[in-house]
């Protein structure tokens, strides 16, 4: 006989948050968001942590090396998108990774017999204006002069003009000496005016070089979530079918953590993909997707490093309607979160949680933390910005960005369903669509966080630990629901203004 849930299965628009007395000391700028993203045993600090509790779904029309720049500039991560060649996805780690670093290792190097053509040309590929120029044309050879936009124009200058004959020799570059601080190259910097400093050894050969506008930006995003190199974090989605092959790749690009990007996660096939990582690599690594306590602990005890939670919830996925799998988003997350207590309290080791799916308003983010998750992953929400790498059109008034999922046919990411041996897809899980354009992330996010912190303080909370012990959650009623809204008024029109 089949097993029944008979308890309905909850969304996050059922729940509202209950206030709890609100401090003095309880305000927004006083909220901490900061969350483990990895595993780790009590009494001890996770190896990497996140910012803020949000992640970028690992999706084409979201998480690309843009989107995850933007975001670990904020404090969050991405998981770049895995339905790509091993190539194309290891170079896009690579692209984050060498983003903004302390001490960048130069890629974009030529000789002095380079031409102005090839300095436009490699530009033109990196998108780096600052170029070095070496003995060899390799980022450790003996430095002889840097190239930048200021040492040439393209409208006077002939494009076969060698480069030894426009740019700015070693004797009159201001260097410094390999074993030099950062704080001191930085200073450097500033005290001589420069935008690029190039490190050299005692032999002339380049080592690394620093930015300014490094410097600056990390000024200006306190929140960034950078490696011990200062470079950003990134993550990476992968599947159970060629992991064996892209892993590799890209953990020598650089990668921090893994996240195997599956419809459902409840499966022999992750099991093994985590093992595999587990024997061969020093990565982290997520698994998922699990809607109950069975699944959370088989993948537990297959060694992830945290968990994801949700089937069927997001707004591009139809796997429900196709499938009649999956399960409400909050009454997945209340299970999970109960059993994730459980295995803490007898084991002593912590497993982070992903809430990923079924987010619609922003309060619904800060009850997926209240009720224990300690981050969520967003696909519809980021693919509205200037960051994700769709593409944005104007359909009728309005303009909108175009959002896919991975089930769908213009995806046509198979791997991610752990069924064995299938190289295409029989039927659709997600839906091809428009979401409305909504700006920048930044400014975006900012409201959303700020919405969170101030939901937060209602809750007498001051950190996300004290969110999921302090909170009180109420089931609500249909009626309530539309109490809530604005109701039994005439609403004026937004574009009016006052005379």
């Amino acid at each position: 006989m089949a097993t029944y849930y008979l308890e309905p299965s909850r969304t996050f628009s059922e729940f509202l948050l209950i206030p709890n007395l609100t401090t003095k000391e309880c305000t927004p700028a006083n909220v901490k968001l900061k969350t483990p993203l990895v595993k780790f045993n009590k009494g001890e600090e996770p190896a990497i942590s996140l910012n803020i509790p949000f992640s970028s779904a690992v999706m084409q029309a979201v998480s690309d090396h843009g989107m995850a720049i933007a975001l670990a500039r904020s404090g969050g991560i991405s998981f770049i998108f895995g339905s790509q060649s091993i190539e194309e996805e290891a170079l896009m780690v690579r692209k984050v990774k060498g983003y903004k670093a302390g001490f960048v290792v130069s890629r974009s190097n030529l000789t002095p017999q380079h031409t102005l053509s090839d300095v436009l040309a490699l530009k033109e590929e990196t998108g780096h204006s600052t170029v070095a120029i070496t003995d060899d044309g390799t980022a450790n050879g003996k430095l002889l002069g840097i190239v930048t936009g200021r040492d040439y124009r393209t409208s006077r200058d002939p494009l076969d003009r060698q480069i030894h004959q426009f740019m700015t020799p070693f004797d009159k570059l201001i260097y410094g000496k390999s074993g030099i601080t950062l704080s001191e190259a930085n200073n450097l910097i500033w005290d001589h005016k420069l935008n690029c400093l190039p490190i050299v050894d005692e032999h002339q050969k380049l080592d690394t070089l620093v930015f300014r506008k490094d410097y600056d930006e990390h000024k200006e995003n306190p929140m960034e979530l950078l490696d011990g190199n200062k470079s950003y974090i990134v993550g990476a989605g992968i599947n159970t079918k060629d992991y064996k092959e892209r892993v590799p790749a890209l953990v020598e690009a650089g990668v921090d953590i893994l996240v195997i990007d599956s419809s459902d996660g409840y499966s022999e096939w992750q099991r093994e993909t985590v093992q595999y990582v587990k024997e061969n690599f020093n990565v982290k690594i997520g698994a998922g997707n699990v809607v109950d306590r069975e699944g959370f602990l088989y993948l537990v005890e297959s060694g992830a490093d945290f968990i994801k939670v949700g089937i069927g919830g997001g707004s591009i996925c139809i796997t429900r309607e196709q499938k009649g799998i999956g399960r409400g988003q909050a009454s997945s997350l209340m299970e999970v979160v109960e059993a994730r207590d459980q295995y803490f309290k007898d084991t002593g080791t912590y497993i982070p949680i992903c809430s990923d799916g079924g987010i619609v308003h922003d309060y619904h983010i800060t009850l997926a933390l209240a009720m224990g998750a300690d981050f969520v992953m967003l696909g519809r929400y980021f693919a509205r910005f200037d960051e994700s790498p769709t593409r944005k059109l104007k359909v009728g008034n309005n303009f909108v960005k175009e959002y896919w999922g991975e089930g769908s046919n213009r995806a046509r990411n198979w791997q991610r369903y752990d069924t064995g041996g299938k190289n295409k897809l029989l039927f659709e899980e997600g839906v091809d669509s428009y979401v409305p354009y909504a700006g920048g992330l930044q400014e975006n996010l900012d409201k959303t966080l700020g919405k969170i912190k101030s939901t937060m303080c209602n809750c007498g909370s001051l950190s996300l630990d004290e969110l999921k012990s302090k909170a009180r959650i109420a089931l609500v009623s249909a009626t309530s629901l539309v109490e809530g809204g604005a109701h039994d008024v005439i609403l004026k029109e937004s574009s009016l203004s006052e005379e």
